[in-house]
């Protein structure tokens, strides 16, 4: 079990920032108390002090919105972390991120407990090239299937089922996919440096630090590890 973290006599400050990207989503409020549950356990849990929360319904490749704002404004006021569910309720863009580090903010998401400042900067890197590589080859595919003489696009009677269609489902299940490899071939790389190397060793750690399986589970185990590093070939 993970040893209890010591918490400094000088109070430290957290700001929250939830993000949804639909309206739906932030009338309905699901979306927004899934992260707040999560976002005030992780500072409970780190002896931080709430001061402030702002939430967002807007794509996060938009940094002009109000709450990312605001809620950067209080940081920069009290020198506060900025704290969320996920890196991407922040900001999908890398150069924002990295941009926001330089000043000196400091952040944290809630689902990757043990990255620092660096592996922040890291992740956010490896998720903009994925997705950019994910667009070259849809690119590509196109293009191919164009070469073969397939017809592409236009009106074939098809109409999409009622919302939420089939494209956005999978194209957000292809970004929950990508962001679930990079956190954890980041936090084996941190447990590798630390000197686990056991898959045994490994999934104890990460069962103690709270880092959830790529199912959603609480537990690990050396089989799921195994696993893991077989696919992410790390």
């Amino acid at each position: 079990m993970a040893a209890p973290r010591r918490h400094s006599t000088q109070t430290r400050y957290a700001v929250a920032l939830y993000r949804v990207s639909t309206a739906e989503q932030g009338h309905s409020g699901l979306g927004l108390e899934a992260q707040q549950a999560s976002v005030r356990a992780f500072i409970e849990r780190e002896g931080w002090t709430l001061v402030a929360e702002h939430q967002d319904i807007a794509s996060g490749k938009d940094d002009r919105r109000p709450g990312f704002q605001a809620a950067l404004t209080r940081c920069r006021q009290l020198g506060a972390v900025l704290v969320a569910a996920r890196l991407d309720r922040i900001t999908r863009r890398a150069h924002t991120l990295s941009g926001l580090l330089e000043e000196g903010i400091s952040i944290r998401a809630a689902d990757m407990p043990g990255a620092d400042d660096l592996m922040m900067r890291v992740y956010a890197a490896m998720a903009q090239k994925e997705r950019e590589l994910i667009s070259e080859r849809t690119r590509a595919a196109l293009a191919a299937a164009r070469a073969r003489g397939a017809v592409l696009g236009g009106d074939r009677g098809w109409r999409p089922p009622a919302p939420p269609c089939a494209a956005a489902a999978a194209e957000a299940r292809q970004e929950e996919a990508i962001r679930t490899a990079h956190r954890l071939a980041l936090e084996l790389e941190v447990l590798r440096a630390e000197g686990i190397i056991t898959h045994l060793g490994l999934a104890r750690a990460l069962t103690a630090r709270k880092v959830a399986t790529p199912r959603g589970r609480a537990v690990w185990t050396h089989t799921t590890v195994a696993r893991v590093i077989e696919r992410l070939g790390v």
